[in-house]
């Protein structure tokens, strides 16, 4: 629905629905946002309660059902079931995901929903004040689907390990912090879409063999005892031709 901030108590917004009052509890804002008497805001209801005599209606900036909502007001692919919603993940005011797919072959999912220029998911990013909004599609194969939702990343291999309901992704050292994200809000939201526990893993860095490192190892040690040995010879060399002069020096003498 469509309200407007009519007063405060407290944290609480008062907001007018027009034939009746509903409150926007602290818990159900948009941290980010701020509201003043006389904003218009789209709100989702999320409880409708009878208290006393009156009736307490309580809405809600943060739900996903709001996301939802304004979906199907500005897509009309949306509205009339052509692109159906498979699931949303949402932290308010930040980022959101939001998984897609076409009940007929003919309609992109993912264009319809940015429309031309981004035209359509625009107009929804504005009314959520700047939060920003993935659009992916959904796919039956596990592997493809957790790969789109953590696009802008690419090149992503993937290992699912059924058991513990784990998937390990392996993305090339420089897709790795698009995949994780800011604070690893990527991938955070791409595991509440998904249901499936992402792990993040950078490529195994290629180690040299044994065989040729301890090769050059072995050259290098070899090199200076040889280098010892033939200093050890030449020296041995020498004294041996001084001990032989030497001795002829003495037999002159003697003669």
């Amino acid at each position: 629905m469509t309200g407007t901030v009519q007063r405060f108590e407290g944290q609480t917004v008062i907001i007018n629905l027009g034939k009746a009052e509903a409150i926007l509890p602290w818990r159900e804002q948009i941290q980010s946002e701020s509201y003043r008497p006389g904003d218009r805001l789209k709100l989702y209801v999320s409880e409708v309660k009878k208290v006393g005599q009156k009736v307490k209606i309580t809405v809600s900036r943060t739900h996903t059902e709001l996301l939802r909502a304004l979906f199907e007001l500005e897509i009309p692919e949306v509205s009339d079931g052509t692109v159906e919603i498979v699931a949303i993940a949402r932290e308010p005011g930040r980022r959101a995901k939001v998984a897609v797919k076409s009940r007929d072959l003919r309609v992109d999912c993912v264009g319809a929903c940015v429309g031309v220029a981004g035209a359509r998911i625009k107009s929804i990013v504005s009314e959520l004040n700047g939060e920003k909004i993935d659009i992916v599609k959904w796919d039956q194969k596990p592997e493809i689907y957790i790969a789109n939702t953590l696009k802008p990343a690419e090149d992503a291999a993937i290992a699912l390990d059924e058991g513990s309901h784990c998937a390990y992704v392996t993305l090339p050292e420089d897709q790795l912090a698009l995949a994780i994200g800011k604070h690893g809000q990527n991938v955070r939201l791409a595991s509440q879409m998904t249901g499936w526990n992402i792990e993040i893993q950078s490529p195994a860095v290629e180690e040299e063999p044994e065989g040729e490192e301890s090769q050059e190892v072995a050259e290098k040690e070899a090199k200076p005892a040889e280098t010892e040995q033939e200093t050890t010879e030449e020296s041995a060399s020498t004294d041996e031709q001084k001990e032989q002069e030497q001795s002829g020096q003495t037999e002159e003498k003697s003669s």
